[in-house]
Parts: C-alpha cells; sequence; structure tokens
C-alpha cells in the first residue's frame, strides 16, 4: 500500500524518458534504464530507506513531521525551519492533485491501446479517468476500512505481474542487463546535451512516490516498510522497466507507449482492470495523506480549525476532511480537463516532488546536527551529495515549468500564502488579546476585594492564555455579573510529538480555591476531545459534572483595518479565513447543549 504511488510510475515513466532521447533506440534504451536503476539506488534506497526512514518523530514521518522534530532539536520555532515546513506541506497538496491524475489517466489511456477495439475507444479516454476519479472521491465520506483491506493483496500482485511482464521480454533481449552500468546512463546524457536534463526530469517520474515511504512509517514501522522495498517492491520494479528496455531493443517503435505493448494481447483486459486497481489504489493513499497533512497543519496552527471526521472508530488514521475532499476532487478534475493526457501532466508533476525532496534532505541535515550529534564534517559529507543530486533533479524538472511546471509551483504558493496569513493573524489576536487582558492572579484579587454574585455548578473558559483572564469569563462578569462555584481556565496545546502518552495529556494546577488552570496536550497526530480529557483529569482532583458544567467560548468578531500588522489585502484574507473555520464547539468535541458563546469586536 505504501508503493501505490511508486509502484504505478511503469505506466508513463519509461515511455516520457525515451521521448525525450535522441540517437539510436539501444542507446537510448541502455541509458535510460541505466538512469532509473541509479535513480531508485540512490534516491529511494540511500536517501530515503537507509538514512530517512531513521529520522522519524516518535514513529511519525513527513514534512510536517520533521519540522516539528527539528523546532524540537533546536529549542524554537525557527523562521527557516517554519518556512521549509509549510512549503513542503504545500507542496504535497499540489503532489496530492497531481497523483491521481496522472496515475488513472495513465490507466485509463490503456484503452486506446487495447487490441483490435482501441481506435474506437480512444474518445472515452478521458471521461473513463473522470467517472473513476469522481467516484473515488465520493467514497470518501464512508472511509476506507472495507475496502482497504483489499488494497495490500491487489497490490502484492500488481508488483508480481510487473515482474512477470518484466521477464518476459529480459530473456528475449538479455543484453538490456548491460544498462545496469553507470556508463551507459553518463553516455547517453553526455551525447543528448542540454536536452539530457530534460531526459533527467521525466526518469525522475520513477521516484515520485519516495515521500509516501517516509511519509507512512507511522503506519507501518520502518522495518516492514525496509523489507518490502529491498525485498519485493525494488526488484519487481527494476525487472519491469528492464523488460521494457528490452522491448524498446528488439522493437524500436515500442518507445512510444512500451508498458501497455508489453502486455500479450490474451491478457490485456486482466491486466488493464489490475491496472487500474492499482492507480486506484495509489490515489486513495495520497489523498488520504493530504487529509493527516491538514489535521497536522490545523492541530501545529497552520490552518484555521477544519472539520475533521473520523470514519472508524478502532483505527485512529480514519479520518475525512470534506472541505479538502471537494478541493482536490475539483483539482483533479481542472487538470484532466486542462491537461487532458498524461504525457502533458507528467511536466508538472515532477517539480513539486524534487522540491519537496529538497526540503526533506535540509531538514534531515538539522536532524543529523541537533538530534544525533553527528559531526558538522560527517553531516555535510552525507547530506551533500543527497543535495547535489535532488538540486539536480529540481534543475531538470525546472525546464517544465512552461509546459506544466507552473501549476505546482502557484498552488503550492497559494497554499504558502493561506498557512504565513493565518499564523500571522493569530499571532497578532493573540499578542492584541494579551496587551487588552488582565493576569488571572490579579483579577482573582479584585473579586475577593469585591465579590461577585455566586451560582452553583461548574464553568469552563477556555483559552491560550492560561495566565490572563479569558476574554468569555471578563464578559460574563461584565454582563451577567455572576461568578461560578468552580472555574475552569482550559488550555489546549498542541506538541512538537505526534502522540502524547495518556499520562501526560493533563496537567491541573489550583491557585487558588475557586479557580484551576488545566492543561490538555495533543500531538499533532491527534484528534482533540477536550470532555475524554476532563473525565481522565479526575484523578488529579477535578470533579465535576458535564450535565451541570458550561463551556464558555469567547467568538471574535474580526474586522480588518489599515492600522494593523498586516496588509489590508492580508487582513482580509485573515478574516475571511477566521470566518469560514470550524465551531470550537465540534473541533474540540464539546456537547453543544453545554456551550454559552460570548463575542467581542477585534481588529487586525
Amino acid at each position: 500500500m505504501v508503493f501505490g504511488d511508486i509502484g504505478t510510475s511503469p505506466l508513463y515513466a519509461m515511455r516520457e524518458a525515451l521521448a525525450h532521447s535522441r540517437g539510436e533506440a539501444e542507446a537510448a534504451a541502455l541509458g535510460v534504464v541505466s538512469l532509473v536503476f541509479w535513480a531508485l539506488i540512490l534516491i529511494v534506497t540511500v536517501k530515503y530507506v537507509v538514512l530517512l526512514l531513521r529520522a522519524d518523530n516518535d514513529g511519525e514521518g513527513g514534512t510536517l513531521a520533521l519540522m516539528a522534530l527539528a523546532q524540537r532539536a533546536v529549542g524554537r520555532r525557527t523562521p527557516i525551519l517554519f518556512l521549509l515546513g509549510i512549503c513542503g506541506a504545500a507542496l504535497f497538496y499540489s503532489d496530492g492533485l497531481i497523483t491521481p491524475a496522472i496515475s488513472v489517466l495513465s490507466a485509463a489511456e490503456g484503452l486506446a491501446s487495447a487490441p483490435g477495439v482501441g481506435v474506437a475507444l480512444e474518445p472515452y479516454v478521458l471521461p473513463a479517468a473522470g467517472a473513476i476519479l469522481v467516484g473515488l472521491f465520493l467514497v470518501q465520506s464512508h472511509g476506507t476500512a472495507k475496502v482497504g483491506r483489499f488494497f495490500g493483496p491487489i497490490t502484492l500482485v500488481w508488483f508480481l505481474v510487473l515482474a512477470a511482464l518484466g521477464i518476459l521480454y529480459i530473456v528475449q533481449e538479455p543484453s538490456i542487463l548491460l544498462g545496469l552500468s553507470p556508463h551507459y546512463g553518463v553516455r547517453l546524457l553526455m551525447e543528448n546535451g542540454l536536452v539530457g536534463f530534460a531526459i533527467l526530469g521525466s526518469v525522475f517520474l520513477v521516484v515520485t512516490g519516495a515521500e509516501a515511504l517516509y511519509a507512512d512509517i507511522g503506519h507501518f514501522g520502518t522495518g516492514p516498510i525496509r523489507v518490502a522495498w529491498l525485498g519485493l517492491v525494488f526488484p519487481c520494479l527494476m525487472l519491469n522497466y528492464l523488460g521494457q528496455g528490452a522491448l524498446v531493443l528488439s522493437d524500436p517503435t515500442a518507445a512510444a507507449n512500451p508498458f501497455f505493448r508489453m502486455i500479450p494481447e490474451f491478457a490485456y483486459w486482466p491486466i488493464l482492470a489490475l491496472t487500474t486497481a492499482a492507480t486506484v489504489i495509489a490515489s486513495q493513499a495520497v489523498i488520504t495523506g493530504a487529509f493527516s497533512v491538514t489535521r497536522q497543519a490545523v492541530q501545529m496552527g497552520l490552518l484555521p480549525r477544519i472539520d475533521i471526521k473520523r470514519t472508524s472508530e478502532t483505527i485512529a488514521g480514519q479520518i475525512f476532511v470534506p472541505q479538502v475532499n471537494i478541493f482536490l476532487m475539483i483539482g483533479v478534475l481542472f487538470l484532466l480537463v486542462m491537461f487532458r493526457n498524461s504525457s502533458n501532466l507528467a511536466a508538472a508533476y515532477g517539480i513539486a516532488v524534487t522540491a519537496t525532496m529538497v526540503i526533506t534532505i535540509i531538514l534531515a541535515f538539522v536532524i543529523m546536527r541537533r538530534c544525533w550529534k553527528w559531526s558538522l564534517p560527517v553531516s555535510l559529507l552525507i547530506t551533500l551529495p543527497l543535495l547535489a543530486l535532488d538540486l539536480t533533479f529540481l534543475g531538470a524538472n525546472s525546464l517544465k515549468i512552461a509546459q506544466g511546471g507552473w501549476f505546482p509551483l502557484a498552488l503550492g504558493s497559494a497554499i504558502v500564502l493561506l498557512m504565513w496569513t493565518w499564523t500571522k493573524g493569530a499571532r497578532h489576536l493573540a499578542e492584541k488579546a494579551h496587551q487588552d487582558s488582565i493576569p488571572l492572579l490579579d483579577l482573582v484579587e479584585t473579586l475577593r476585594a469585591r465579590p461577585p454574585h455566586r451560582v452553583a455548578g461548574t464553568a469552563i473558559f477556555l483559552t491560550s492564555q492560561p495566565d490572563v483572564a479569558p476574554v468569555a469569563l471578563m464578559h460574563n462578569l461584565k454582563h451577567n455579573r455572576v461568578l461560578h462555584q468552580k472555574n475552569v481556565i482550559l488550555t489546549v496545546v498542541t506538541t512538537d510529538a505526534p502522540k502524547v502518552p495518556d499520562g501526560a495529556r493533563v496537567s491541573v494546577e489550583t491557585p487558588t480555591p475557586d479557580f484551576s488552570r488545566v492543561t490538555v496536550c495533543y500531538g499533532f497526530m491527534e484528534t482533540p476531545n477536550v470532555p475524554k480529557a476532563l473525565t481522565s483529569a479526575r484523578g488529579q482532583g477535578l470533579v465535576f459534572d458535564i450535565m451541570s458544567t458550561s463551556f464558555f467560548l469567547g467568538r471574535r468578531s474580526v474586522v480588518p483595518t489599515r492600522k494593523g500588522g498586516m496588509p489590508l489585502w492580508q487582513d482580509r484574507l485573515f478574516v475571511f479565513l477566521m470566518r469560514n473555520a470550524a465551531n470550537p464547539t465540534d473541533f474540540y468535541r464539546i456537547p453543544p447543549g453545554r456551550v454559552v458563546e460570548l463575542g467581542a469586536q477585534v481588529t487586525v
């Protein structure tokens, strides 16, 4: 399942690389096979499987998890690490759009190569791909728990079929094995001159799913991923690429579409069905990853609260984010209509992934120095060659900006702008709230001198600043002139760790008999559930009846102003994001019937 994305690259990677190669078919086939082999060795095996799988954040991977680990190692949120993290997350959304589009469309294009009826079916390629993708997005709200159990076996069969197809042609042209030598790859690049960069950009398509190896270690662990890659996936992929190269050696015209040309006619339709299933699984993995990244971004304060639904009561990773699902569906259909075939989409694919890989290796350098305590020479000796390799592929893919590479860059920039605006606006609001507030202990002394009317029960006030009096508390005293017998100042904190142990979930302080300060901690991979956390606080002396407890939330109506800390256009964007944020009652799983909202108007 982890390898669904990289496992569907044989559909188009060799075709695109061969299309850019000039000269004899033999030199092109041997050279491309050589570049493919060493790309899989150096980038996937050495960089990800050997090195980066060690850089896990308490068992979790991915750009945001790596950013959080680096920040924790440094001891603070630095602007550079923060920018690298949000850029990596933004580019992942671009990958989340392009992967389903290019994978499913590549499979659907098999209809145009079907024996005897390909010409008649060619007009239905795009509608078929669109129908499959729409159906995939429509079933997301139901979760994948039931169908997910079939993903692993189907993917296993897919890799075995890839290997079998490759062996079928390798035995006919064993000379293709010479392509495993780096000599042929270097010679191809030198003979093609500047066009060699275009070949490299296409060859990079064979490793576009490598980030998934790192991002999914939280679900499967490093051991199984390493064993599966080295023992099954890498050999099967390489056998297929060798088989495609062997086919081109024997029939140079097969370079136009080597994968579908290598399928025997008697097995064409079953393998086409398997191909479609494999691309759907690859797309599902990326969509689920986008949901997971969104949850991480919300928990880290990079995005406003978003409605996140759990689709399984037993599997924590089974979530559904309606807004992201709609965004992805519209974006994928836009890509299908705009680019129309997988060759055009391939031009847009590589640049988002290569940029993410550059970010990953830079963050990994910080981990080597701060977490692993490696010396500077050793860290540079390992990092610089990998960074140079990534930058080379990034440069090669940058040649495709005009042909479609602009799309992931434009989309990534827009998402970075949203994240930057949200974090900057939220920081300004927090600073303004702190300036306009009074310390909690000062308020307690004032209430002792001038006691308000007391009512029975417990009041819980949610705030991000536990040392100052919450806005909702101040408004309750000002307008209702009452104070509950017990008052809880509740702060929900997201840590740099993916998960928080239950024993460290809640901490309780009681500065006065009337007031308690409660801090609830969640990891960035967890979904908050405040009532459940408060129940676990009973062991620390916090006793209350949920049915006689009121949750007071401060709702701020934000007004843009030219005198704020951001430009007016950014103020308006922040206000738009805030107005469309999910209700905190739903986000924190608070019973709606126990919530009291008190509003205030503020400017940014």
